[in-house]
């Protein structure tokens, strides 16, 4: 896997940027990522982002929007406004987890 450096963290990634070991990530790095593609972390950003993480250390996968929503307590049309267009592929970008099976 190849390695790159965001934010001054050495992190592993594949081919589309994903971290490929989610015990790289961190509060900072989530911010970089979050830049990355446009986004700048709010306290509800953040909400979601800790549901991702403790959801994926419990099920080993990364969920889905609907199951996000659920568990975070963010609306899905909320979760468009916070991670526009792509919102599953995004916030797993910025949780630092897999891409959600079945997000193109």
């Amino acid at each position: 896997m190849p390695v790159t450096t965001l934010g001054g963290h050495q992190v592993h990634v594949n081919e589309e940027g994903f971290l490929t070991d989610p015990a790289e990530w961190d509060d900072e790095l989530a911010a970089v990522l979050a830049q990355q593609i446009g986004l700048e972390l709010t306290d509800e950003h953040r909400t979601v982002l800790t549901f991702l993480r403790d959801d994926f250390a419990q099920r080993g996968e990364t969920a889905t929007l609907r199951r996000a929503a659920a568990g975070s307590g963010v609306p899905v049309k909320d979760l468009f406004r916070l991670f526009p267009q792509k919102p599953a592929k995004k916030m797993a970008y910025v949780a630092g987890l897999p891409k959600p099976v079945g997000c193109v």
